[in-house]
C-alpha cells in the first residue's frame, strides 16, 4: 500500500469479498499457542498466506506517530439485540443493524465488535488489560476497524450485559432479550491511523485502523472473568515497515 492510498483513506480490496468471508477465516483450524499459534498461520493453509508473507500487518506498536490531518472518523452507532457468539477465538457480538462508522464521508456498516486480551496493540511496548475492535464494512468490501484500548479501573456498564450473556465455552450464538450499545464503547476524541490487516487470519490487508488514544476502563473482575476464558488471545506485534502511522484528532 502507498502512502498516498493512507493519506487518501482509501484501501482498495483485492478480491470480491462475499458473505463476510473476510472477517472470518474458513480454512485450517488456527490458534494462539503451539504448532497452530501465530507465528506458524502462514503454513497453516494457502488462504492465510499474508499472515506470513504480508507486508502491512497488524497490530502495531502505536509509538511514535506523525501528526495528520486524515479524513475525519465518525462513528453513528446504536443500540442492537444482545447476539453473542463464543467462537473459540474471543466472543463476539453481533453488530448487525448497530449503525455505521464514516471515514472521508464513507460509510462502514458495523459488523461485529470483539475483545483480546491483553491489547493487541501497545503504544511504546506497554500493552494495556484489553482490546476491543469494532470490525466496520462498506459496500465495496472494504474494512475500517475502531480500535478501543481498555484498562484496569472502574468497571464498564457497556461491558456488562456482554459479560452477563457470554457463553463460557465455544458453541452457537447466543440471543437474549437484552440490547446492547456499541457507542458506549468508544471513547471519542484523538486516534492513532495506519493501514493495516485483519489481526486474525486469513490476515488479509485491507484494514483502515483508526485506534483512540485515549482508553476506557473496565473493573479488575471484568478483565478477569474474560481472562478466564482466553488467557491470551493476542497477536504478536508486527512491523510497520514503510507504511504511514498517523496521530489526529478523529
Amino acid at each position: 500500500m502507498t502512502r498516498r492510498r493512507l493519506v487518501l483513506g482509501a484501501l482498495a480490496c483485492p478480491i470480491c469479498l462475499a458473505a463476510g468471508r473476510v472477517l472470518a477465516a474458513e480454512g485450517a483450524h488456527w490458534g494462539y499457542a503451539g504448532a497452530q499459534g501465530p507465528d506458524r498461520w502462514g503454513k497453516l493453509d494457502p488462504a492465510y498466506g499474508a499472515c506470513g508473507a504480508g507486508r502491512e500487518q497488524s497490530p502495531v506498536d502505536l509509538d511514535g506517530a506523525v501528526a495528520a490531518d486524515p479524513p475525519a472518523v465518525v462513528p453513528h452507532l446504536k443500540p442492537v439485540p444482545l447476539r453473542v457468539i463464543h467462537n473459540g477465538h474471543t466472543i463476539q457480538v453481533d453488530g448487525a443493524g448497530g449503525g455505521h462508522t464514516t471515514i472521508g464521508g464513507k460509510a462502514y456498516d458495523l459488523a461485529q465488535f470483539h475483545f483480546h486480551h491483553p491489547s493487541e496493540h501497545r503504544v511504546a511496548g506497554r500493552a494495556f488489560a484489553m482490546e476491543a475492535h469494532l470490525v466496520h464494512r462498506a459496500a465495496d468490501g472494504e474494512i475500517a476497524v475502531l480500535g478501543v484500548l481498555i484498562e484496569a479501573g472502574p468497571a464498564n456498564p457497556a461491558l456488562a450485559a456482554v459479560w452477563v450473556a457470554m457463553p463460557r465455552a465455544a458453541g452457537p450464538e447466543v440471543t437474549t432479550p437484552g440490547m446492547v450499545d456499541p457507542s458506549a464503547l468508544v471513547p471519542g476524541g484523538r486516534l492513532w491511523r495506519y493501514a493495516g490487516s485483519l489481526t486474525t487470519p486469513p490476515c488479509t490487508e485491507i484494514v483502515q485502523w483508526a485506534v483512540f488514544q485515549m482508553p476506557v476502563t473496565a473493573s479488575a473482575d471484568q478483565i478477569a472473568t474474560f481472562a478466564a476464558l482466553f488467557p491470551d488471545n493476542t497477536r504478536p506485534i508486527q512491523p510497520l515497515g514503510r507504511r504511514f502511522l498517523l496521530r489526529s484528532d478523529g
